[in-house]
């Protein structure tokens, strides 16, 4: 076959996406050395017959617009590649042929890059190390994006042959890398450091490519006596590490050494007691106290920004907010000698704090390290100490990850048998006071200061009185000087009270549907009287023996304000509105604003969701909160919070389970059935793949066990995936499941969609990507209002009058309607989004977060109704437009 034919009928064959990608991207580069006239004709002809079928992928769309790109303009033999070209000139031809192609593969293999490699080694040593001069120039200048096989597989061809590169150039851009790819540099990096001189932000790319890409990569790298540093720097918790121990005598510095070298060997799920044991030697040889204060220390740091920031890998992934993988590893050694060292307070809160942060997110790589935070689950269920367990009460609040969680939940059951109780009263007995003496109030005296801790609503604050007994803003300088170690302890506490009390709040939310009780004895001394959890039980309603009550005035209170008479042995339990004479209801509300008492949640305001006739109807499903968009990530994230199991639905050709709240107390289980919306890769799903929005159907019960259900990714009807000895379960008709039950599962979807609506966005007005959704948004947007929304209007219609604007506002029904100097305004009581009078036009303000409350100063009956925040932030606004500065609002209000 003549070359023009060969390059024509192989340029069609890719623009119908046949053959693999290294394959066509082999032949692209090779025929483009070979024969650019060919190569040139052939995608010219095909670009200007364009039919569809050859098209198949934008991908092979792109690389024929490129090849033509890059030769449309220039003669034959313009990128021909030969010996007698100087480096420059070859690696310039090199590079306008290698630098489009797309980092698929990790190792570019073919005759095109043996050829290549063949003719660059052929070249005198030191016009190779002017090649890989040029071409490290060139991969520095695009340090934004990831790097190129291509090149780097070239590199490694030079530097296989001999070492003829410049080898500082190398190990300087290394360093910048997640991981370089450059085949023979490990090699070279051990013995550049033999003969004394050490590239260590280089070895630390080299590690981490050993253990993102396996040790069959990287082969040089001694195991049994790793080069120093033996953590990598560039994070900051590594940095002092390595200056901490580098600025110690030379003996010391080995323990020290040897020590890292066992952490570093924490490859498995758990230690072994082999390692437990010689890791328990080598804290020995180091001292257990110098140990124990240096790793709080450098570990308190895990997490900070990187000191030495990283170029784009060849993933997606931001390595700048993630873990070095290769100290991921080593982190989790040090945890674990932690787990055998004597519990401390600052030990059990720096573990507790490492499970979060490595838990925390990164854009396209998810968790930073679940291992990291599963060893400190490990840890904290080794140390035998009652605040570790509460670290663990608390992070079985907080946690959503679920493997991490599934280790949470074993640590607790296990203490839960040691000590033989249940474990609801494992979470209870395990919360501390953190030094509390009476209910959310603790005071220290230090010299002649006393410092006091504050609880107010779900935070603490620290307060300092004088020896006169005055308010002080700050500690005197008497304090920080002579009693640092107690100021210490004492900011520290404040914090984790902080983050105590909201895995509290939202542990007796859940508390809802697990049918607990309580003798009033015990329950009064983990409750009503502990110094943390007493801050929130004392704004509760309770039933005793059947009656409801509240703490006010020192005392348990009926409705009417008469005490009442608790025997030790009366049953208690959270009282719930569902079933409340409305009356009753409305009373408590007035009994909340009487005593001044906020709710840490909503109940005495809780919205109930009774059956509709709609429900009735359909018999086995509700189509209630149907047909809304929701952003798939807070959605997520919300269901995660709440008890549901969500997975993130990629736009991809795969079945999902619906998202599901298992309810073990009942026996059931509530499904809400979703699909990804749109299709379209570019405006409908992220840089992952995962869809940006779901839409929103059905919600329906079944028994626990029941097979489960799976429909395709982008939609279409959900079946039941039936194993070996199962049956298909029919879902159980609406009025044989509890009334508590409905109320609470669709009271958590009507906060889904409430929340992660994209109808509560303002800037999408449009509705948009391609306006698809603009119907929907403006429905939502200006609509009936949900339960939520209706609560919201009832609790405004009593506060309006409290307000220094409530002459200029109304409730006019789905909306707050706001009079100000230049025009009127309606702000929608579900969504916050406003629309300006008399034509209904659509003002557009986005919220700024750092802006305070419009809830500030004013009383509320219950916390964390944002919507209900920014309603009145907008009402307060708008009330005075004349005096409004922002140029975007007033360019719209203006006429």
């Amino acid at each position: 076959m003549a070359p023009r034919d060969e390059a024509d009928t192989m340029l069609r064959r890719i623009a119908r996406g046949y053959g693999s990608a290294p394959s066509w991207r082999d032949w692209l580069v090779t025929e483009m050395c070979r024969q650019p006239v060919a190569v040139t004709q052939a995608v010219r002809d095909l670009l200007v017959e364009q039919p569809e079928q050859y098209a198949s992928t934008e991908a092979h769309r792109a690389a024929l617009a490129w090849v033509a790109d890059r030769l449309d303009e220039h003669l034959p033999r313009r990128y021909a590649l030969t010996a007698d070209l100087p480096p420059s000139e070859l690696a310039r031809r090199l590079l306008v042929v290698l630098a489009p192609l797309a980092p698929d593969y990790f190792y570019w293999q073919g005759p095109a890059c043996a050829e290549i490699g063949d003719l660059l080694v052929a070249q005198p040593p030191e016009d190779r190390v002017e090649l890989s001069r040029e071409f490290l120039r060139y991969l520095d200048a695009g340090s934004g994006q990831p790097p190129i096989p291509a090149l780097t597989t070239l590199l490694g061809r030079l530097v296989e042959a001999g070492g003829a590169v410049d080898v500082p150039a190398l190990f300087t851009w290394y360093g910048r890398q997640v991981a370089g790819g450059v085949p023979g540099a490990d090699a070279l990096l051990v013995a550049e450091f033999a003969a004394g001189r050490p590239w260590p932000l280089a070895l630390a790319a080299v590690r981490r490519e050993a253990v993102m890409f396996g040790a069959n990569h990287v082969t040089a790298l001694p195991a049994a006596e790793p080069l120093w540093p033996t953590v990598n720097p560039g994070e900051p918790w590594a940095d002092r590490l390595i200056a901490d121990v580098e600025a110690l005598p030379e003996d010391r510095r080995a323990a020290w050494h040897a020590l890292f070298t066992h952490a570093t060997g924490a490859t498995q799920a758990r230690p072994s007691d082999r390692w437990r044991q010689t890791g328990a030697a080598l804290v020995a040889e180091v001292g257990e106290a110098d140990f124990a204060d240096r790793t709080i220390g450098w570990l308190a740091l895990v997490g900070k920004p990187r000191s030495t920031p990283l170029h784009l890998g060849l993933d997606d992934g931001d390595h700048n907010q993630g873990f070095d993988p290769y100290n991921a590893t080593a982190l989790r050694g040090m945890v674990w000698l932690l787990a055998d060292r004597p519990p401390s307070p600052a030990i059990v809160r720096l573990l507790g704090a490492m499970a979060e942060t490595a838990l925390r997110k990164v854009p396209g790589i998810g968790p930073r390290s679940p291992k990291l935070a599963n060893a400190a689950v490990y840890a904290l269920s080794r140390l035998d100490d009652p605040g570790a367990v509460g670290e663990l009460a608390r992070l079985c609040a907080r946690v959503t990850h679920k493997g991490t969680l599934k280790e949470v939940e074993k640590a607790l059951n296990a203490r839960a048998a040691a000590l033989g109780v249940s474990r609801d009263e494992v979470d209870e007995l395990a919360i501390p006071s953190y030094g509390l003496e009476d209910v959310g109030r603790r005071a220290e005296k230090l010299g002649t200061t006393v410092a006091e801790v504050r609880v107010t609503g779900i935070e603490a604050s620290l307060h300092w009185h004088n020896a006169a007994g005055r308010p002080v803003k700050s500690p005197p300088a008497e304090v920080r000087r002579e009693h640092a170690e107690a100021l210490t302890e004492l900011k520290a506490s404040v914090k984790e009270i902080g983050k105590m009390l909201t895995a509290q709040r939202d542990r007796l939310d859940r508390m809802v549907l697990s049918r607990r009780e309580w003798r009033y004895a015990a329950w009064r001394e983990r409750y009503l009287d502990h110094p943390l959890v007493g801050t929130l039980a004392r704004r509760l309603i309770w039933t005793v023996d059947g009656t409801a009550c509240c703490w006010a005035e020192d005392a348990m209170r009926t409705v009417d304000g008469a005490v009442l008479d608790c025997p030790a042995e009366a049953t208690v339990e959270l009282w719930h509105p569902i079933g409340q004479p409305v009356p009753a209801v409305l009373a408590w509300r007035e009994f909340l604003e009487r005593h001044g008492i906020t709710q840490p949640f909503k109940q005495a305001h809780r919205e109930t969701y009774p059956r509709t006739d709609a429900e009735g109807a359909t018999g086995t499903y509700s189509n209630r909160f149907a047909a809304h968009i929701v952003r798939q990530h807070q959605f997520h994230a919300l269901a995660a919070v709440r008890g549901w199991r969500s997975v993130l639905r990629m736009m991809v050709d795969d079945v999902y389970p619906p998202p599901t709240r298992e309810l073990p107390e009942w026996g059931l289980r509530a499904e809400f059935w979703v699909a990804g919306a749109g299709d379209d890769y570019e405006s409908d799903a992220n840089e992952s793949g995962a869809y940006l929005r779901l839409a929103t159907d059905q919600v329906r019960f079944y028994p626990i066990d029941a097979p489960q259900h799976q429909a395709h990714a982008s939609g279409g009807e959900y079946e039941q995936w039936l194993g070996a000895d199962q049956q298909p379960t029919a879902p159980l008709p609406l009025e044989s499941v509890p009334a508590l039950v409905f109320s609470e599962v669709m009271r958590d979807v009507d906060l889904f969609v409430g929340v992660a609506s994209v109808g509560n966005d303002p800037t999408w007005s449009d509705g948009g990507p391609g306006g698809r959704f603009r119907e929907y948004w403006a429905s939502y947007s200006f609509g009936e209002l949900s339960a939520t929304a209706q609560t919201r209007r009832d609790l405004l219609t009593r506060l309006l009058p409290r307000l220094a604007i409530a002459e200029r506002c109304e409730i006019a029904g789905r909306f707050l309607r706001v009079r100000g100097d230049l025009r009127t305004y309606k702000i929608h009581l579900g969504s916050g989004n406003i629309l300006m009078e008399p034509q209904d036009e659509y003002l557009c303000i986005v919220p700024d977060r750092s802006a305070p409350s419009g809830t500030d100063g004013l009383f509320l009956p219950f916390e964390g109704d944002r919507t209900l925040a920014l309603v009145l932030s907008k009402a307060i606004l708008l009330a005075g437009d004349t005096r409004i500065t922002d140029r975007t609002i007033v360019r719209q209000i203006r006429p």
